[in-house]
């Protein structure tokens, strides 16, 4: 959002240079001086953009992702930028050598953007343990605001000088005053090729600290490539020489107030409607954004010519804008119905839907801005200080649109009421009325009507439930068998109560890992089975941190009555801040399924976060992260178990369970490692407290639970192998959004299969040597028949029902048995099958009794069944 208004604030100085076009005939310069200009002003542009992209992503880091920390950290960097329009523009118009002082500014710039590699981090680290792990709204905002303000305040300063100097340079090769279209054209498309650039290149290529020297090194350029190109360049008379200076009236100030702020807030919603249509990666902002900053460069050179035409009016830019802005409202519908059909596109389908929804009305707001601030020049000859006058109301625009708009109205019909907002800028008069009809006309009746839903019921399913706020829509559903989902952003599914056991089973593992646990912290909820499973287990203190409040309000849908605790407390925190910041030590961390692709969450699978959490285990604690296979793709996978080992060198791999339709990984590490002692576990089995809960979770006996185990240290070093790391500086999962996005495409048991293949499980490397020698060969056997079961259900074709099942899996589920008769998980439907078909076929259910007993022997339930049933 702050690359998005420098944007159009860049683009309203130029514009608004020059009542004139900028078609310059032969006179109006040479072109050896006005070519190597553009060049400058298209890399000022593209460093500019860099610049903010990468300091996002590092205060992200730096002070979390909740919403009144991205909102501090969004207004202390227009802070910034104001301030630079505000103090500096004067200075540079009445600079005789304009182009001296605009070297020293891109220096200011590199020099600061390189310190930024250490300062930013270095100040978060010391502000979290200051903020603590609950601080106040009001706190957390006014911390997150001080931080880039005053940490790069030199930089975003100098960003504020940097236009007014190259204005005057572009004038000056042009021997005229009509250059304010062709500056801000390559000025802008310099900062378009800096969004994707340093989204779709830099970033992922080298990293932010390497991204950052080499914005640094373009600021060096461009500071040489002005010293030079100025002793070329004619003299000019010093912009304060030819005017004389004005105040502009108390209604231009207030309508330059007024569109910052409504400007900036119809992006905010926009966006935050888009995460509803598009894959809400790091890729979809770098779309949006380039959609704006697009739209915005053309309004501005339409604007232009309208202009020396004389058929622009700020009446009817006004009322244009308010048009445009609710055909954004009316299109947003139709863009949510076609999601699916977007996702399968990638990043064109996502580059078209930022074009739909930002291009006419930033098109409206480049005309508007440039209109405006024209009228402010030829007043006073002042551009920045309207630029700080519209600055200043860009800054409150995210708060007052998250924190206020959001809440009260919902995004779609705060949508609506920014964009008559424009409306009430009008000049009195009929002329004006007349403008605002029908803009006026239809956003009433879209305020008065029902809001529309972007959330995708399923067929026969209903939404029960939404909620939406500052961080996400949340929203719980039915299908049409009556399971219940909890769904983010309309498709990011959460969990729900079909997965109540697989959620349960998600806590047990570590929880069972460690000899006794007396507290556990578990890092995200969703629907809080898995929370809820911890808080079973006798004298185990729970605490549970979710960023998102509209998850933690929907918590009571998922209700379990049958729970003898009630769900523990939530703290509405980000989970790395939570971390950093708190001082407590805890034997058990469980961090739940964090969607790789999802912006944000790659973060929390990075080294730093992982040694940040192995700060805070107790002596003997255990750390376990989840993975989700069926939404990662081989190279995350891999970058992340890297990552991984690099903090817990002797980390392990688990399963949760063997279903092939959402796998699950754990990595599990431990402060002070030690092998597996099955006696002990056997013990904790059969605790009479914990045995009730334990056995509808299918963990009976240690085999049980030891035969989720996939791989030690050393096979999963195997398995990652060299490369890179995912760090805070060098964000691979992140970055690698589009290919994880793809992997929702892939059969979902792919990844698994890979993992099972090439990581060999071991014995050795789980199993306390003591105990060693009864446990190699039935462990052995034991894990044979679970990767055969795992086998078997990728294998399976379609959705087969019924008799058609049963003769599509019992072979598979029988070669499983063969290999280990205590493997349950298939020895058990194999059993329910053949009692499904006493009703239905008995001699099919004979036949399958038989093939049951000739394969697992051992085991007499199917022998007594044949006995019971045929007398066999």
């Amino acid at each position: 959002m702050t690359e998005a208004l420098d944007a159009g604030r860049r683009a309203a100085d130029l514009i608004t240079e020059t009542h004139g076009g900028s078609g310059a005939s032969a006179a109006g310069g040479s072109t050896a001086r006005v070519l190597p200009m553009q060049l400058l002003i298209a890399a000022s542009g593209l460093a500019g953009l860099g610049y903010e992209i990468v300091w996002t992503r590092q205060l992200a880091l730096a002070l979390g992702t909740e919403m009144m920390a991205v909102l501090g950290a969004i207004a202390g960097l227009f802070a910034g930028l104001a301030l630079g329009a505000f103090v500096l523009d004067g200075r540079i118009r009445r600079a005789a050598r304009p182009h001296r002082v605009y070297a020293v500014l891109e220096a200011v710039i590199g020099l600061w953007g390189v310190g930024a590699i250490w300062l930013l981090p270095a100040s978060g680290r010391a502000l979290a343990p200051l903020l603590g792990t609950a601080p106040s709204p009001l706190l957390l905002w006014s911390a997150s605001f001080l931080l880039p303000t005053l940490v790069l305040l030199p930089a975003t300063v100098a960003m504020g000088g940097t236009l007014t100097a190259l204005e005057r340079m572009m004038a000056a090769a042009r021997s005229h005053d009509a250059v304010s279209a062709g500056v801000y054209g390559a000025n802008t498309a310099g900062a378009v090729a800096g969004t994707l650039l340093s989204t779709f290149v830099a970033i992922p290529a080298s990293g932010l600290a390497t991204t950052l020297l080499c914005l640094a090194a373009v600021n060096a350029a461009c500071a040489l490539a002005a010293l030079r190109l100025g002793r070329a360049l004619p003299a000019r008379p010093r912009a304060g020489d030819r005017r004389s200076a004005g105040t502009p009236g108390l209604r231009l100030t207030g309508t330059l107030f007024v569109t910052g702020l409504i400007g900036i807030a119809f992006e905010v919603l926009v966006v935050r409607l888009a995460a509803q249509m598009m894959q809400d990666t790091v890729f979809s902002f770098a779309c949006l954004l380039a959609a704006y900053l697009l739209g915005t460069a053309a309004g501005g050179l339409i604007w232009q010519r309208l202009a020396r035409r004389g058929l622009a009016r700020n009446t009817a830019l006004l009322a244009g804008t308010a048009l445009a802005c609710l055909g954004t409202a009316l299109l947003a519908p139709v863009m949510a119905a076609a999601a699916e059909r977007v996702a399968s596109l990638g990043v064109a389908g996502e580059l078209g839907v930022a074009l739909l929804l930002f291009l006419l009305p930033s098109m409206a707001m480049g005309a508007l801005f440039g209109a405006l601030m024209q009228e402010v020049r030829d007043i006073n000859g002042s551009v920045g200080w309207a630029v700080g006058i519209n600055s200043l109301g860009a800054a409150i625009a995210p708060l007052l649109a998250a924190q206020l708009l959001i809440p009260a109205l919902g995004s779609w019909k705060a949508l609506v009421l920014v964009a008559l907002g424009y409306l009430l800028l009008l000049p009195p008069g009929c002329a004006a009325l007349c403008w605002a009809l029908l803009p006026g006309l239809l956003g009433l009746v879209l305020i008065a009507g029902p809001a529309p839903t972007l959330v995708k019921v399923p067929p026969g399913g209903k939404l029960l439930a939404l909620r939406e706020g500052p961080m996400a829509t949340a929203s719980v559903v039915d299908d049409a068998s009556g399971a219940r989902y909890l769904e983010v952003n309309g498709h990011f599914r959460m969990g729900g109560t079909s997965s109540v056991r697989s959620d349960f089973r998600q806590a047990m593992l570590p929880l069972l890992l460690h000899p006794s646990p007396r507290n556990a912290l578990f890092l995200g909820v969703g629907t809080g089975a898995t929370v809820l499973g911890g808080a079973q287990m006798p004298g185990l203190d729970v605490r549970a941190v979710e960023l998102s409040a509209e998850v933690v309000a929907l918590l009571p849908w998922f209700d379990n009555p049958a729970a003898k605790q009630t769900m523990p407390p939530v703290a509405i925190a980000d989970a790395r801040r939570f971390v950093v910041a708190d001082d407590g030590h805890y034997d058990v961390v469980v961090a739940d399924l964090f969607h790789p692709a999802l912006d944000g969450s790659g973060a929390l699978y990075t080294r730093e976060h992982f040694d940040a959490v192995r700060r805070r285990l107790s002596d003997d604690g255990v750390f376990c992260q989840w993975l989700p296979l069926y939404q990662l793709d081989a190279p995350s996978l891999r970058a992340i178990i890297r990552s991984f080992l690099a903090i817990f060198p002797d980390g392990a791999a688990w399963l949760n369970h063997y279903s092939v339709r959402t796998p699950m990984l754990a990595l599990i590490g431990a402060r002070s490692p030690r092998p597996v002692d099955p006696e002990r576990l056997a013990a904790r089995l059969a605790d009479p407290q914990l045995r009730p809960l334990l056995l509808p979770l299918g963990l009976d006996q240690p085999i049980d639970l030891l035969g989720q185990y996939v791989a030690g240290a050393a096979q999963l070093a195997h398995f990652a192998g060299p490369g890179p790391h995912n760090t805070d500086d060098f964000p691979f999962v992140t970055f690698d959004a589009r290919r994880n996005v793809g992997a929702l495409a892939a059969p979902p048991w792919e990844l698994l299969l890979t993992v099972l293949a090439q990581a060999r499980t071991d014995a050795a490397e789980l199993i306390d040597p003591a105990q060693r020698a009864a446990w190699d060969q039935r462990l052995d056997r034991y894990w044979q028949a679970r990767d055969r079961f795992i086998q078997a259900g990728a294998a399976l074709s379609g959705e087969p029902r019924g008799a058609a099942l049963i003769a599509a899996a019992a072979p598979g589920l029988l070669d499983s048995i063969r290999l280990s008769a205590e493997f349950e998980p298939a020895y058990a439907p194999l059993i329910s099958m053949a009692r499904s078909l006493l009703g239905s076929d008995r001699a099919a259910a004979e036949r399958l009794l038989q093939a049951i007993d000739a394969a697992a022997p051992s085991r007499r339930e199917a022998r007594e069944l044949l006995s019971q049933e045929f007398g066999r």
